[in-house]
């Protein structure tokens, strides 16, 4: 299912989740590692704030970031704040994100992203989704790829599959958890590997969340994914 407005009230219900979560820290923890390498948890909350205000560049046809080098600066500003000014600054933001979906819009338009990627703004809000969801297990606060929402898992890995399919580097494969699968990698009539396991565990193998060793790979190694 694409149905923006359905996609909105799941990014504010994943924000609702993540505000409450984080709300239990004190900013000793907002200072400490995330799982993400060189971030703190204070980089990813930034992020999360400066993402929302990028996305609505996207939807209000702006560019989503003015540089590369002024995201990073942004992130690396507002990391290192006190914790109510980061709950503070993620719930308005996410505020006028929503405020930017609900205005009245063509949602098949094209809109363009970063690095030249173009998307239908339509998906606009699962990316958000997307965002808010995994960087709240990148927070490392007990909040894990198992707490994900089922809809969301089946609708993530539907999304990574595509970025890899036609991919030079990954070989025809086959993901399977046992009742649906996807095809990704490189074009062929049938598939070089098929790799089995648990939708969550899919999920955070094909997002660089997990090396994939909970995974089981037929007719070859697991696949090394390129980063996203």
């Amino acid at each position: 299912m694409k149905d923006h407005a359905r996609d909105l009230a799941s990014v504010r219900d994943a924000t609702g989740r993540l505000l409450t979560a984080a709300a239990k820290l004190d900013n000793a923890a907002v200072a400490e590692p995330s799982r993400l390498p060189g971030w703190s948890r204070g980089h990813v909350l930034a992020h999360l704030a400066r993402n929302a205000d990028a996305l609505v560049n996207v939807l209000q046809g702006r560019p989503m970031y003015a540089s590369a080098e002024s995201r990073d600066a942004d992130i690396e500003r507002d990391a290192r704040r006190p914790l109510d000014v980061q709950l503070a600054d993620l719930r308005e933001s996410e505020a006028r994100f929503q405020e930017a979906g609900a205005a009245p819009a063509d949602w098949s338009r094209t809109v363009e992203l970063r690095n030249g990627v173009t998307d239908k703004a339509a998906r606009v809000p699962f990316r958000r989704w997307v965002e808010v969801e995994l960087h709240h297990v990148d927070l490392g606060i007990g909040y894990e790829l198992e707490d994900l929402p089922a809809e969301f898992v089946e609708r993530e890995i539907d999304f990574l599959a595509e970025r890899f399919t036609g991919h030079s580097g990954v070989p025809p494969t086959r993901v399977t958890d046992g009742t649906r699968a996807w095809s990704t990698g490189r074009e062929a009539a049938e598939p070089e590997v098929i790799v089995r396991g648990p939708a969550p565990d899919l999920l955070g193998w094909l997002s660089g969340r997990h090396d994939g060793a909970s995974l089981t790979s037929e007719g070859g190694p697991l696949p090394t994914l390129p980063p996203l």
